[in-house]
């Protein structure tokens, strides 16, 4: 092992250059100089080797280097990695979208590729937003979201993000406001949100929720009660409902789709993160076909004006395949059942330790709250000393490992969690 102080020179001649995401660059810990990554481990310049509680922002549910995706990108690599998607068709797109379709509920079978997936939620908002139009009624501009809901970074999804969750609080005023109101969690709640949407239905495009578990707001997690009730109440105010599995979706919650599991068919959802088994950048917003149907005319006008430059990018669409590949046999559902009792095992010693408020688990995803807000580029790092990668956000240390990690890895990343929540985290 190479002295863990010694940076490469790469890291040492480009810091001046790079603008790193989420941190004050003055202040923020130097990052951890990463050479390449193995199965779920993080290998390090310095030789150091960290196991990987945060599948990379939840991406990499297959681990990392798959050999069987790595396969189906170098054969596509040697085809064709790129063309526009703009009058041109090629076929890993293609089996992509049918394949999703057919693993999706109800008729949502019209897929819109993009790369990421805060562009996705904006097409979906936007496809929201001209299905009324092309169908003629006007007024219906504006979008209803939930408290602890996050949609991404771009200016039209801040709209719909918790105003209060803070990592938009500087653009307060610089794009419509939208409707955040409290999830219905129980029957009282359902009556809140129906007599808000008598009053306001006219003017709201779409509702929109992470289904089961609300992610970087917080890792919320809600009962599948919640979405039917939205369900009932899109339809009851005749309000188009989207589901964002960005994070959700492919397995995180056991099962394929949290809409799935919940037996609930939305109007659009929203997919990216592990689609492609974290291998490459791709997103997908998929469109019921009432939806598609809005657009479907003689009028050019009544088209979709979107088309991202890497839209359907076949490197990214033979991975997602290759991914999809691994989800067939159903074996990822045993393997998230078991690290959801793992994870239910090894946190439990956290539950009544001080400063925890709430430990929570659902399928592959552990989070242990607390009371006050953390300090989390330090605490991230005592966790690499300990070998292990985990991110705190907020007031949580979380975890959403791949699919493939083992018991024994598993037990590191709770020990860890333990050791670091009784010392005082």
């Amino acid at each position: 092992m190479t002295d863990p102080s010694a940076e490469p020179l790469w890291l040492t001649q480009g810091r001046a250059h790079v603008w790193r995401p989420y941190c004050q660059m003055k202040t923020a810990p130097a990052p951890l100089a990463v050479a390449r990554t193995e199965g779920v481990r993080l290998v390090l310049e310095d030789g150091r080797e960290l196991i990987d509680g945060m599948a990379s922002w939840w991406t990499a549910c297959h681990g990392y280097n798959h050999p069987h995706i790595r396969a189906a990108v170098q054969a596509q690599l040697e085809r064709a990695p790129h063309m526009m998607f703009g009058g041109l068709a090629h076929e890993p797109a293609y089996r992509l979208a049918r394949r999703l379709v057919h693993l999706l509920p109800g008729d949502l079978d019209h897929v819109f590729f993009a790369e990421s997936g805060s562009v996705a939620v904006e097409i979906a908002m936007k496809m929201a937003l001209q299905y009324w139009i092309n169908r003629g009624v006007t007024g219906r501009t504006r979008f209803l979201s939930f408290a602890g809901g996050y949609h991404g970074d771009t200016l039209a999804t801040m709209t719909v993000c918790d105003p209060e969750e803070g990592m938009h609080a500087l653009f307060a005023g610089v794009m419509p406001t939208q409707h955040v109101r409290p999830l219905p969690l129980d029957a009282d709640g359902e009556v809140v949100l129906d007599a808000f949407l008598a009053e306001h239905a006219h003017e709201i495009a779409a509702m929109i929720v992470e289904p089961r578990v609300q992610g970087a707001g917080g890792m919320l997690f809600h009962e599948d009660q919640v979405l039917r009730a939205l369900r009932r109440l899109a339809d009851r105010h005749g309000v188009l409902l989207i589901f964002d599995e960005i994070f959700t979706g492919f397995g995180r919650t056991g099962d394929l789709f949290a809409c799935l599991g919940a037996d609930v068919v939305p109007d659009i959802i929203t997919l990216s993160k592990a689609l492609t088994g974290g291998t490459l950048p791709l997103s997908a917003a998929v469109a019921s076909a009432r939806v598609f149907q809005a657009f479907w005319s003689d009028d050019a006008g009544a088209a979709l004006m979107h088309g991202p430059t890497y839209m359907g990018n076949p490197l990214a669409c033979a991975a997602a395949n290759a991914s999809l590949d691994l989800f067939e046999d159903g074996g990822w559902a045993v393997e998230v059942a078991r690290i959801d009792c793992a994870l239910r095992e090894g946190l439990a010693a956290c539950r009544h330790l001080p400063g925890v408020v709430d430990v929570r688990v659902r399928g592959a995803m552990g989070v242990v709250e607390f009371d006050h807000a953390l300090d989390c580029g330090a605490l991230s790092a005592r966790f690499a000393a300990r070998g292990v990668w985990i991110r705190p956000m907020g007031k949580v240390i979380y975890l959403t490992p791949p699919f493939v990690i083992t018991d024994a890895e598993l037990a590191r990343l709770t020990d860890a969690i333990a050791a670091e929540v009784a010392a005082g985290a």
